[in-house]
């Protein structure tokens, strides 16, 4: 898919691996503060490789990805993850990072995802304008979440609505009827 900018929105594909691998590493190397080695990089790629997004320019030179991946979240919902979203510092600005987030969102609700989730760093208020602009809420904040020692917001998208409730503990089915009548307060 190219857009008006002369850019391309590509799904990654193993196939291509020798071609982009490098860069992606390099990309989000430059970007994130988290060290990553190659094999979490094959780890995301080889079992999700069709819920990552890169976006090129007309010389097929990367610019921007981003990493995901949906699997049932501890017996319960299907969550999505986005654990990775990087764009070249002088490409941002031009809706490149929301392009690539929205392509990973509308794929992992297309299979049945619940909720979507995320973390970044509570400096980052760019990714975190981002994602609220796209519907996620904070969850919650994680203390020296990253290795650099900055704490972490975890976002969540909650697609379905079933997922939002069940986190409230609030049952759409329970009628009520089985609870004890409480008394009248005075």
């Amino acid at each position: 898919m190219v857009n008006n900018e002369g850019l391309q929105y590509v799904q990654y594909h193993s196939s291509k691996e020798s071609t982009y691998l490098s860069a992606i590493r390099q990309l989000i190397s430059n970007d994130l503060s988290e060290p990553y080695s190659i094999y979490v990089y094959r780890y995301f790629l080889y079992q999700w490789g069709d819920l990552c997004f890169l976006a090129l320019d007309e010389h097929d030179n990367m610019l921007g990805v981003v990493i995901s991946k949906l699997e049932p979240h501890r017996g319960g919902p299907m969550r999505g993850y986005i654990a990775m979203l990087a764009v070249k510092k002088a490409h941002r600005g031009r809706g490149i990072a929301t392009k690539l987030v929205r392509m990973a969102i509308d794929v992992m609700i297309e299979r049945d995802a619940d909720e979507i989730a995320l973390e970044t760093e509570v400096t980052n208020t760019a990714a975190m304008k981002l994602y609220e602009r796209l519907g996620f809420l904070r969850s919650k904040r994680l203390h020296r979440y990253y290795l650099n020692g900055n704490s972490a917001f975890r976002f969540v998208l909650f697609v379905k609505e079933s997922a939002f409730t069940s986190r409230l503990g609030y049952d759409e089915n329970d009628n009520d009827e089985d609870q004890p009548e409480l008394p009248p307060s005075a």
